[in-house]
C-alpha cells in the first residue's frame, strides 16, 4: 500500500453545519396526519470523523417562529440524527409548523442553527370535515358499459385578499381539480390505489395563488380508475363500486382574519365533457368536439347542468397521503418514426416506459386518431401487442375539434410501452409533435452504479427503468398487463429498490395496506390491494397466499429497517408478522410446511418454464416441483427474522420462541428433504440457493450442497436456472462459499437465460421471463417490464461497488469492493439517511486506487486489497500496489 491520504485537505476547526432537514424522510410535507412525526438531518464539515454528541430541536407555528416555540427539546445528549420523534403538545389540524435544529459535535462545539424547514398538518379528525360526499349524474359502470368522465363545478365569491387557501380532496374513482381554469397541483391519478375499504387517501393542495378576489370557480373531473374501472390480471371492473363520487373542502383565510369554506355539497353542478371514457387498461377516448370551454372558470353558463347529489359515505377510512404522489416525472422525445413492413406508422420512444403520449395535431373536425401502445415489434419489425387478455387494449383515441392546433394527453390512464402504432393522423408526422410522458410515484433517486463493462451499465439502467415504471402508487409487477401489487416481486426486489430510490415512505405506506388485507386466520394475500378479481383468481387452484409472497410481511419491514435504521416499521408490522407465522404453524404441525393449496414455489425456473413460443411449458410446473421445499425454507427464514425482530423490540420470550421454532424447522427440513450426500429431493439450482442462504443444511453437508449447486450450473452450460424467490440470493451464495468465479461467469453470461442476454437483445427494461425474446428473434406474449429479476442490482452495489452496512441505516458502513473481479473500475454511491456514501475504485496495471466518501455521524470499515482494515469517516483515497 502506497498511502491512504485524504482526497481533500486535512482536519480543520470548522464548525459543523446542519442541513437537509426531513420530516418522515420527506422534504417539507404538506397535509400529513402523523401525530408524532420524526425529524432527521445531516451533518457537514470539512474534516473527518465528525460525530454528533447532542442536539436541540425547536418547533413553532409559522408566523410566530422562531420567537415563539410550541416545543423545545432542549439540549439532548445523543448522537441520534434520524427519526427523532416529536415530543411536544398535540399537533393541530391545518397548522403549518416550522422547525430547526442545532447540534454539538464530538468536540462539544455548538453549530449554528439550521435553516428552517416546515410541515403542515392535514385534517386530523372526522369533525374537521364539513364537506359531503357528492355523486354527479352518471352512468353506472359495468362490464358492458364504459362511462364518460363526469364534470362538477361550483362558483363562489371572495371579498378580501387571500392569505392562505387549501383544498382537501379525495374521490371514489380518480379526480383532477381545476380552479379558475388552472389545474390544481401536479399530481396524477389521485387519490391513488389503496385498500379502499380500509384506507382511502386524501390530498392537500396549496391554492393560495389561484384564488382571486371576486368571482371564482372550482371544478373537478372524475375517472373510473381502480375504483370502478377494469383492473388486475383478470380485467374485471367495479372492484370497489360502480359509481364515482367526490369529497372536497376548500378553506380560505383572508388577510382580515375571516375564514370561508367551500365544501362539496348539492350546490355543485354536474355534466360531462370531452372524455368519452377512461380506463386504466382499455385506455381513454377524448372527443374534443364535446369540450365545454371555460367550464372551470367563473361566468360559465351551467344552467343546463344537473345538480350533484349528496351521498352518506362518511370519513372513517380517510387518511392523509403519506408518500410522494404520482407525477409526470420525465418527458421523452421519440427516437424515430418508422413505417413497418405492413405499412404501419410506428413511433419508437427508444425506451420502454410507464406513461402515455402527449401530441399535437391539426385537421378537420371529427378526425379520429388512434394510438395503440406496445412494448415490442415482431421479428419482421411490425407492431405487436404483446399483452393479451381481457380488457388489455392500451389504446387511446382522440377526435379532433378542428382547431388550428390541438394538444392531447390522456388524464386518467397510463400504459406500459415503447412503441406506439398511430392511425388516422392527418398530415405528415413530425417527431417534435410527440412526447412520451413518464408517470410514476415521484421517488428521489438515491443511488448510482457504473463499471467498466457497458453491458452491466445498461443492465443497471434497465433495472432503474423497470423500478420507475412499477412504482406507481403501489409496487406493481408490471405497468401493462396487471398493474398489481404482487408481494413476491417486491420481496425479491426490495433491497435493490432501496439502493436506487428513496423508498421508505412509499413501501412503509404500502405495508399498511398489507396489514389491512391480512385475513383473520393470518394469511397474507399474494396481491395487495386484494381486489375481488384476484380473490376469485387465486382461490383455485392456488389459495389466497403463498410462501415467499406472504413472507413479505416479515422480510420487507426487515429490509426497510436495515436500510433506513427505523425501528418503527418493525413495531408497526410486528403483530401481523406473528399472525402470519401462526397461520403457517397451523398448516405445518410437524414443522414442514406442506401447502394446502398450490403455492408458487420457485416461480418460473427457466428449465421448467422456457418453451419455444408456441409450445411454452406450463408456468405452474415450477410450483408443483418446488413448493414444499420453498415453503419450509421461507417458514424457517421468517421465524429467524422474527426472532431477531422480537429481540430488537425487547420481546425476549418471543425471541426465544421463534429461535427454537427456527431450529425445529431446519431439523425437520434436513430429515425430510436432504440426503447424506447433500442432495436435495428437489434437485434444482434455486432450492440449493435457498437452503444455503437460509441455513437449512447441517454444517457437515454445506460444502456438498455447494458442489451440487455448482455442478448444476456447469451442467446447464454455466447458465443460471433459478426462479423468482431464489435468484436474489444466487450470486451471494456463490461468493459466500468461495465460488466467486462462478458468480461472475453467471453475471457476464450472454446466452439465455442470463441478465446480459436481454441486454444484448436490446432490452431497455427488465423482462418478466428470461426468454421473452427467443434466441431466433421471435417475441413471446409476456411482460417486458417486470423488476423482479433485476434484484441483482443489490449485489452490484454491495459486491462490485463495495457499499454494505454493518449497522442498520448505514450507521456503520462496510466498504469492501471486489477489486479482483476482472473489471477495471467500478463506482457506487448511495445517499443514506446520514449522507452520501461513495466507493470508487479503478485498476491500472498493478496499481489500484480506491476513493471513499463516508458521511458525518457514521463510521466505516474500509477493507483494502491486502485485507487491512481502516476505520473512520470523511473522504479518503487509498493507493495499493499488487
Amino acid at each position: 500500500m502506497d498511502d491512504h491520504s485524504p482526497a481533500a485537505g486535512g482536519p480543520d476547526d470548522g464548525r459543523t453545519a446542519v442541513a437537509d432537514l426531513r420530516l418522515e424522510n420527506r422534504v417539507n410535507p404538506l397535509g400529513i396526519d402523523r401525530l408524532r412525526p420524526r425529524f432527521s438531518w445531516k451533518l457537514h464539515a470539512d474534516r473527518r470523523n465528525i460525530r454528533q454528541s447532542a442536539y436541540r430541536i425547536v418547533v413553532g407555528i409559522e408566523g410566530l417562529f422562531p420567537e415563539t416555540a410550541v416545543w423545545d427539546s432542549g439540549k439532548i445528549e445523543s448522537d441520534q440524527s434520524v427519526f427523532v420523534p416529536y415530543e411536544g403538545p398535540p399537533l393541530q389540524s391545518r397548522v403549518r409548523y416550522c422547525w430547526r435544529v442545532k447540534v454539538w459535535d464530538e468536540r462539544g462545539i455548538e453549530s449554528l442553527w439550521s435553516e428552517c424547514a416546515w410541515w403542515e398538518m392535514g385534517l386530523l379528525s372526522p369533525a374537521d370535515w364539513t364537506a359531503q360526499w357528492i355523486e354527479p349524474e352518471q352512468v353506472n359502470a359495468s362490464e358492458e358499459q364504459l362511462q364518460p368522465a363526469p364534470l362538477l363545478r361550483r362558483e363562489f365569491t371572495v371579498r378580501e385578499t387571500v392569505k392562505k387557501a387549501r383544498i382537501y380532496a379525495t374521490a371514489r374513482g380518480l379526480y383532477q381539480l381545476e380552479l379558475n381554469g388552472s389545474k390544481v397541483g401536479d399530481q396524477e391519478l389521485a387519490p391513488e390505489f389503496s385498500s379502499y375499504e380500509n384506507c382511502l387517501q386524501y390530498q392537500t393542495y396549496d391554492v393560495t395563488k389561484l384564488v382571486r378576489v371576486g368571482a371564482n370557480a372550482l371544478g373537478a373531473m372524475l375517472g373510473d380508475g381502480w375504483h370502478a374501472g377494469r383492473i388486475g390480471l383478470t380485467g374485471d371492473c367495479c372492484s370497489y363500486g360502480d359509481r364515482l363520487s367526490l369529497l372536497l373542502q376548500l378553506e380560505i383565510e383572508t388577510v382580515g382574519g375571516s375564514v370561508m369554506t367551500i365544501p362539496s355539497d348539492e350546490q355543485f353542478r354536474c355534466s360531462f365533457g370531452e372524455i368519452v371514457y377512461s380506463d386504466l387498461f382499455i385506455g381513454e377516448m377524448t372527443d374534443a368536439r364535446l369540450r365545454q370551454d371555460g367550464w372551470s372558470e367563473p361566468g360559465f353558463d351551467d344552467s343546463n347542468w344537473a345538480q350533484a347529489a349528496p351521498v352518506p359515505f362518511g370519513y372513517d377510512h380517510l387518511t392523509a397521503q403519506y408518500a410522494e404522489p404520482v407525477r409526470a416525472v420525465a418527458a421523452i422525445r421519440p427516437l424515430r418514426i418508422v413505417e413497418s413492413p405492413k405499412g404501419e406508422t410506428i413511433i419508437d420512444l427508444g425506451q420502454n416506459i410507464a406513461g402515455r403520449m402527449r401530441f399535437r395535431a391539426s385537421g378537420p373536425a371529427g378526425t379520429r386518431i388512434v394510438l395503440e401502445h406496445g412494448e415490442i415489434l415482431d421479428e419482421q419489425g411490425n407492431f405487436r401487442n404483446n399483452i393479451i387478455g381481457k380488457n388489455k387494449d392500451q389504446k387511446d383515441i382522440f377526435i379532433l375539434r378542428g382547431d388550428a392546433s390541438e394538444e392531447f394527453e390522456p388524464r386518467f390512464t397510463y400504459h406500459g410501452f415503447r412503441y406506439v402504432k398511430i392511425t388516422g393522423y392527418p398530415g405528415v408526422l413530425d417527431p417534435n409533435d410527440f412526447t412520451g410522458i413518464v408517470i410514476g410515484s415521484d421517488l428521489r433517486p438515491s443511488g448510482s452504479f457504473e463499471c467498466s463493462d457497458s453491458r452491466i451499465n445498461r443492465l443497471q439502467a434497465n433495472i432503474v427503468w423497470s423500478q420507475r415504471s412499477n412504482m406507481v402508487s403501489i409496487p406493481t409487477d408490471c405497468p401493462q398487463r396487471e398493474k398489481a401489487g404482487w408481494l413476491g416481486d417486491i420481496q425479491a426486489f426490495a433491497p435493490t429498490s432501496c439502493f436506487n430510490m428513496e423508498m421508505y415512505a412509499f413501501l412503509s405506506g404500502w405495508l399498511r395496506n398489507v396489514r389491512f388485507e391480512q385475513l383473520k386466520d393470518g394469511r397474507i394475500p399474494s396481491v395487495v390491494p386484494f381486489t375481488e378479481g384476484f380473490k376469485r383468481f387465486l382461490k383455485q387452484p392456488y389459495g389466497y397466499s403463498s410462501a415467499g409472497w406472504g413472507d413479505a410481511i416479515v422480510i420487507l419491514p426487515w429490509v426497510l429497517y436495515r436500510q433506513y435504521g427505523d425501528l418503527q416499521v418493525l413495531r408497526d408490522n410486528y403483530e401481523a408478522m406473528k399472525k402470519w407465522l401462526e397461520f403457517i404453524r397451523s398448516e405445518a404441525p410437524e414443522e414442514v410446511w406442506e401447502p394446502a393449496g398450490l403455492h408458487f414455489g420457485d416461480w418460473l425456473i427457466p428449465s421448467l418454464s422456457m418453451g419455444d413460443g408456441e409450445k411454452a411449458i406450463d408456468m405452474r410446473k415450477s410450483a408443483y416441483l418446488t413448493a414444499e421445499l420453498v415453503s419450509t425454507c421461507f417458514y424457517a427464514h421468517s421465524a429467524r427474522l422474527l426472532a431477531d425482530i422480537a429481540e430488537l423490540l425487547g420481546k425476549a420470550d418471543d425471541a426465544l420462541h421463534y429461535r427454537r421454532l427456527n431450529r425445529r424447522i431446519r431439523q425437520a427440513f434436513a430429515k425430510r428433504y436432504v440426503r447424506e450426500d447433500g442432495l436435495l429431493t428437489a434437485h434444482f439450482q434455486g432450492i440449493y440457493v435457498l437452503a444455503l442462504h437460509m441455513d437449512m443444511l447441517p454444517d457437515r453437508l454445506r460444502d456438498k450442497a455447494v458442489d451440487h449447486l455448482v455442478a448444476l450450473i456447469r451442467g446447464n452450460g454455466w447458465k443460471l436456472d433459478t426462479g423468482f424467490v431464489s435468484v436474489p440470493y444466487l450470486l451471494d451464495v456463490l461468493c459466500d462459499n468461495d465460488r466467486q468465479p462462478v458468480a461472475y461467469r453467471l453475471l457476464l453470461q450472454t446466452e439465455c437465460p442470463s441478465w446480459l442476454y436481454a441486454v444484448e437483445k436490446g432490452a431497455t427494461t427488465i423482462w418478466e421471463a428470461w426468454q421473452a425474446i427467443l434466441p431466433d428473434g421471435r417475441a413471446t406474449n409476456v411482460s417486458y417490464n417486470h423488476y423482479a429479476l433485476g434484484c441483482v442490482g443489490d449485489w452490484l452495489y454491495r459486491r462490485l461497488g463495495g457499499i454494505d452496512k454493518l449497522e442498520p441505516g448505514y450507521r456503520h458502513i462496510l466498504i469492501d469492493p471486489d477489486t479482483k473481479s476482472g473489471f477495471s473500475f467500478a463506482k457506487a454511491s448511495y445517499e443514506s439517511v446520514y449522507g452520501t456514501i461513495c466507493s470508487a475504485w479503478e485498476r491500472n496495471g498493478d496499481m489500484i486506487r480506491l476513493s471513499v466518501e463516508i458521511p458525518a455521524n457514521t463510521r466505516a470499515t474500509v477493507v483494502l486489497p491486502d485485507g487491512q482494515r481502516i476505520v473512520g469517516s470523511g473522504r479518503h483515497e487509498f493507493h495499493y500496489n499488487l
